[in-house]
């Protein structure tokens, strides 16, 4: 009997949480449910309710799993020697694509322009980031593409029916012959980097019509290529009246590779189911749109959407890893207690569960401004503003909420097995992704600075909740205070932008989250009743409010 027993000590594992899986990731979460519904994307419910259990699936996790493990593989050529300029990828990849495809995350926000369209579509976003990261980034491109080709209104009209397709049509053939197609970009160079004014990829006119709409060849080097196996794709490239913005197809219509080569597959830290390239334009052919010489304020209308997919993507990383940790130490059993009901470790869970809430928050309030920016000019005005403010903040909470989720788990959590090893390495991409820290604050002083209107919308925003708390006015006095100075220092820029991050966060709270929510917040991040790690909330806060709002977990 005695040695039954010890073989099965070595068979089967004991006091572990098991899988968390097969829940709905969105009707589980509380504090989404009521954002969804308070920013009005209630006509999607039953599309977000659908996505929601798709990426609480054990399918999900299974595909997900698959997909990062065996990463996408450069195949410059073909059997017979033909240089293909091609990428395989597992199947478990394209079985993903056919899915977020068809969660619209790419398309809703444009298919269905109507109020609240664009909330939904943050949500989907918000819950795809939960599931598996590397599809995320060729939907994002294909929705922010959007922004860029309406500065060629032929030219989308052209492709919007495939741009918006439901579907996932994964052939490398042209485009004439697909059902759908995934928009790129390639921008940064090896000299530039973020700065893209050091573009030195040239484009030369194919006949004498040079400007918008006008057919070029471009030569050069890219040092990412977002998404190289896209069938359309946005480029960089220098003319005689400087940086210009350029549309490429990845096939020409004889069904030929277009004139690029791809040298290598990025080996990234994260991020690693999806596929980054270093290309050279060898007389690629493209064609022109938006103003000659305006090709960086061109792209970055798309890259405003993309920073927008930043801060979701941050939030969802953070959301996952939050919801990992809530799981594990509900049924793990240590020192004869639940991790959960330990006092020190439940603060850690409730410091952490807050921040969650907090970033899901920002992510759809900004996502409301660009929606209603098409109809109101303030949203607009705080959309331009609370973009970058959102994408610096969620970017730079998300590593270290993730560590601290990762470090609930013990040994666990630092095993490839799990999850949250995914999501460590994951969650510092979105900080880097268009434009760094330093590059996201600059932009948010330039705003301040140069768009005085813009300014005066975010201040209105965060007025709203004035009187509601005095560590929110006291805060809010001090960031204004700093406003006032004649000119903010650069080097100020960050703790500028961390201000405008919280007061935003916490204004939207007062509006729309339980005073519970609001308090803490205020209490904790504004007031200074806190401390430097995760896990020092004093006494006095509602946990049991803020953890039933994200911990709906199964038994």
């Amino acid at each position: 009997m005695r040695e039954a027993n010890e073989e099965d000590a070595t068979r089967f594992a004991q006091n572990q949480p098991g899988e968390f899986a097969d829940y709905n990731a969105f009707t589980d979460d509380r504090a989404l449910t009521e954002a969804a519904r308070f920013f009005g994307a209630d006509f999607a419910w039953p599309k977000l309710e659908a996505c929601g259990a798709l990426i609480g699936s054990k399918r999900m996790q299974l595909l997900a799993r698959a997909a990062n493990r065996y990463p996408p593989e450069l195949r410059t050529h073909d059997r017979f020697g033909n240089r293909i300029d091609w990428v395989e990828f597992h199947p478990a990849w394209h079985e993903l694509m056919g899915l977020i495809f068809g969660s619209e995350l790419h398309s809703l926000a444009w298919a269905d322009p109507r109020p609240g369209a664009h909330v939904a579509r943050a949500v989907i976003s918000y819950l795809w980031n939960q599931g598996e990261n590397g599809v995320c980034c060729p939907a994002s491109m294909t929705f922010a593409s959007v922004a860029a080709l309406r500065h060629a209104p032929d030219l989308f009209a052209y492709y919007r029916e495939k741009i918006l397709a439901t579907s996932y049509d994964p052939r490398p053939v042209p485009i004439a012959e697909k059902t759908s197609v995934i928009v790129g970009m390639a921008m940064t160079e090896k000299q530039g980097g973020s700065d893209l004014r050091q573009t030195e990829t040239e484009a030369k006119p194919e006949t004498e019509r040079k400007g918008p709409g006008a057919r070029y060849r471009l030569y050069g080097h890219k040092w990412f290529f977002s998404v190289p196996i896209c069938d359309l794709f946005l480029t960089l490239a220098r003319t005689e009246k400087g940086v210009s913005c350029f549309l490429a197809e990845g096939w020409l219509a004889d069904g030929t590779r277009n004139r690029l080569a791809l040298q290598r597959l990025k080996d990234k830290c994260g991020n690693r189911s999806n596929a980054s390239a270093e290309v050279e334009y060898h007389g690629l052919h493209a064609v022109m749109i938006g103003e000659e010489g305006r090709g960086i304020a061109t792209i970055l209308e798309m890259a405003h959407l993309t920073r927008l997919e930043c801060a979701l993507s941050s939030a969802g990383i953070v959301r996952q890893a939050v919801a990992q940790a809530l799981h594990h130490a509900a049924h793990r059993i240590a020192f004869q207690r639940k991790l959960i009901d330990q006092p020190l470790m439940r603060n850690v869970l409730v410091d952490l569960a807050l921040e969650s809430e907090a970033l899901m928050w920002l992510g759809l309030r900004v996502a409301a401004a660009l929606d209603a920016g098409t109809r109101d000019r303030q949203a607009r005005l705080l959309s331009r503003i609370g973009v970058p403010v959102a994408k610096f903040w969620a970017c730079k909470r998300a590593p270290a909420l993730v560590a601290e989720a990762l470090e609930c788990h013990g040994g666990n959590g630092f095993i490839e097995d799990h999850l949250l090893a995914r999501l460590y390495r994951e969650a510092p991409l979105n900080g880097l992704w268009e434009g760094s820290g330093n590059v996201i604050c600059l932009d948010v002083m330039r705003a301040l600075r140069r768009e005085p209107e813009a300014r005066e919308a975010f201040l209105a925003e965060i007025e709203t909740a004035r009187g509601a708390d005095r560590g929110f006015d006291t805060a809010c006095d001090k960031f204004k205070e700093l406003l006032r100075r004649e000119e903010v220092p650069e080097y100020a820029a960050r703790r500028l932008t961390e201000m405008m991050a919280q007061l935003l966060i916490a204004a939207t709270l007062q509006r729309a989250a339980p005073p519970a929510v609001f308090d803490a917040y205020c209490r904790t991040r504004l007031a200074g009743d806190y401390g430097q790690a995760f896990g020092t909330l004093p006494q006095g806060i509602d946990a049991e409010t803020i953890l039933s709002r994200l911990a709906q977990l199964p038994g």
